[in-house]
């Protein structure tokens, strides 16, 4: 078990600097265009799989850094560029995580290097849980999974939602109920494969902020996807299953299911992406009060300002800490008992939300135009509040972890 630390070694400071060199000269210059734009960054998303940043390999690498510094490092640096961009070269990696939280060797070996092709023929790929009446609560899931025996088949029908590259990506990850019984606990993961048919995009959502990155609805018409697209195999899970059925009996502990065991996986990593952009916002606000001058000085030598900054700085190093923690208990096997996961996520969350809306106090009105880049960042940060689990639900589970009681 690798000891915790605060401090990157050799390695790990190279690929941070080359990281934060590729977000300065690539990412950043070409993120109001493509926020204006609201479309997929292709041309930087295959700058990023040119040097390797987009690419298997480096989140492999990244993912089993022995000091779990590694991925939550990565995020900080590529969205502190951009947070629309960003989102786009990482995206695919929540398909990914849920790939590799739930499926055997021989689907994580198939499956992963199809959801990012190669630097000359780009791919993305698609995690797709939430519904248009299942957000935080999994359980009101309606997506159905139906097996046909005969033809050792799985028929997929629903509608996704809030799906990041949902219809674009060559592959999809899909969350869908096998169980409706058993409700949150009935549920399993599927690969929907490239150019399924029955599987199309429905509606591209217009958003506030990450407006880079591609969301929309997809359609699930009778999918059918082959046996061996359930993540985990059936023999795996209809184990879970009976287990779960019987501690229902039983009035039992609850069985964690698909979506929130990749969920779990990832928080820290969200959190990450938010201390990114709230840092990015810090260095500007900071760089902005050392050369606005008002009344014949400086604006942070009024203490009405040098205090936001200060505020502003020990939040975001108090978030990383957190973030750094949970990443390291992960990758270390120690389980969170405290929540310490969904701990990271929210106060990251919340802390880029309010450092951005302090950087455009800061620069008071230059910060409300596009002219300046805390306007983008603000609008960014308010996702990190609201995707992969809202901050209500972030507290739901660290309350119900710390008490032990079904706090609704």
């Amino acid at each position: 078990m690798a000891e915790f630390t605060m401090e990157l070694n050799d390695e790990q400071k190279e690929v941070r600097d080359w990281l934060h060199g590729f977000a300065a000269d690539v990412i950043r210059p070409a993120a109001a265009e493509w926020d204006e734009r609201e479309e997929t960054p292709w041309p930087v998303i295959q700058e990023a799989a040119k040097v390797g940043i987009y690419s298997l390999d480096f989140y492999a690498q990244q993912y089993f850094d022995a000091s779990g510094l590694g991925i939550p490092m990565a995020m900080e640096e590529l969205f502190w560029g951009d947070a629309g961009i960003a989102l786009s070269i990482v995206g695919t990696g929540l398909a990914a995580v849920g790939v590799l939280a739930n499926g055997t060797e021989e689907q994580i070996g198939t499956w992963i290097p199809q959801m990012y092709g190669d630097a000359n023929d780009v791919k993305v790929a698609a995690f797709c849980s939430s519904e248009p009446d299942a957000g935080s609560d999994v359980a009101s899931m309606r997506t159905r999974a139906v097996y046909d025996e005969a033809k050792d088949e799985w028929v997929l029908n629903g509608t996704k939602t809030w799906a990041t590259n949902g219809g674009i990506a060559n592959v999809h990850v899909v969350v869908a109920v096998v169980d409706p019984e058993l409700g949150s606990k009935g549920h399993a993961s599927f690969i929907i494969p490239p150019n399924t048919p029955g599987c199309s995009q429905g509606q591209k959502f217009k958003k506030h902020g990450i407006r880079a990155s591609h969301t929309a609805e997809v359609i699930l018409d009778n999918v059918r996807v082959p046996g061996s697209c359930l993540l985990g195999g059936k023999e795996k899970l209809d184990e879970r299953l009976a287990r779960a059925r019987e501690k229902a009996r039983q009035g039992g502990e609850r069985v964690k299911n698909a979506a929130m065991a990749t969920f779990e996986a990832s928080r820290p990593a969200v959190g990450a992406m938010a201390v990114g952009t709230a840092r990015a916002a810090y260095e500007v606000a900071l760089e902005y009060a050392t050369t606005r001058e008002q009344f014949g000085r400086p604006i942070i030598d009024n203490q009405g300002v040098a205090f936001q900054l200060a505020d502003m700085r020990t939040q975001i190093d108090a978030a990383r800490l957190l973030v750094w923690r949970a990443s390291w208990m992960a990758i270390n096997g120690k389980p969170f008992t405290a929540a310490e996961g969904s701990m990271s996520k929210l106060f990251a969350s919340e802390t880029a939300k309010k450092v951005t809306a302090q950087a455009i106090q800061i620069l008071g009105g230059n910060g409300y135009t596009r002219e300046y880049p805390v306007e983008r960042m603000h609008r960014d940060a308010a996702i990190y509040t609201i995707f992969e689990g809202t901050s209500e639900i972030q507290r739901l589970v660290i309350a119900r972890t710390l008490s032990g009681m079904p706090i609704r």
